[in-house]
C-alpha cells in the first residue's frame, strides 16, 4: 500500500475529480505526520466508519470533514470517550451541519456528567489523601516517641 502525499493526492485529484478551489486534500500519511499518529490508526477509525475517505487509483484521498472529525476523534479518546460515543456524537452532526445543536447538547450532557463523576473523585480522593496524612503523622510521631532514650 503506498502512502501518498498531500502534494500528490491533491494534483491527482485536481487532474481526476477537479474539486472545487477551496478544498483541500489530505493523505494518509500528511493525517498521521499532522496528528502524530499511525496510518494504521487513521485506518483503524475509517473500519468503524468514523471517516470516509475517496478512493482514487487506490489511495485514500481525506477532505477537511474528515481532518476536522479526526481532530474531534483524537480529542474525545484523549478525554476517555468510546467509539460508539464518538460514533453518536459524530452522527449528530448530520450531512450539512444540521443537527449541531443536537451535538451540543450532547456534549453539554456528557461533559456535565464526566465533570459531576470527576468531582465526585475528587471528593474521594481529597478524603483518602486527609486520612493518609494523618496516619503518615501520627505513625511519625510515635516513632520519635519510640526513638527517644
Amino acid at each position: 500500500m503506498s502512502l501518498v502525499s498531500r502534494h500528490e493526492a491533491e494534483s491527482f485529484v485536481a487532474s481526476h475529480l477537479a474539486p472545487s478551489e477551496d478544498e483541500e486534500v489530505f493523505g494518509i500519511a500528511d493525517l498521521a505526520s499532522e496528528f502524530e499518529v499511525t496510518p494504521r490508526t487513521i485506518r483503524f477509525y475509517e473500519s468503524k466508519g468514523l471517516l470516509s475517505p475517496r478512493r482514487v487509483a487506490g489511495s485514500r484521498i481525506y477532505g477537511r470533514r474528515d481532518r476536522a472529525r479526526l481532530i474531534l476523534i483524537l480529542r474525545a479518546k484523549a478525554l476517555g470517550s468510546s467509539l460508539e460515543e464518538i460514533r453518536h456524537f459524530l452522527d449528530l452532526y448530520g450531512r450539512s451541519g444540521e443537527g449541531r445543536v443536537r451535538q451540543l447538547e450532547f456534549v453539554v450532557r456528557r461533559t456535565g456528567e464526566e465533570i459531576e463523576e470527576l468531582e465526585g473523585k475528587r471528593r474521594q480522593l481529597d478524603q483518602t489523601l486527609a486520612e493518609l496524612r494523618h496516619i503518615h503523622q501520627t505513625c511519625r510521631g510515635r516513632l520519635r516517641k519510640a526513638k527517644k532514650p
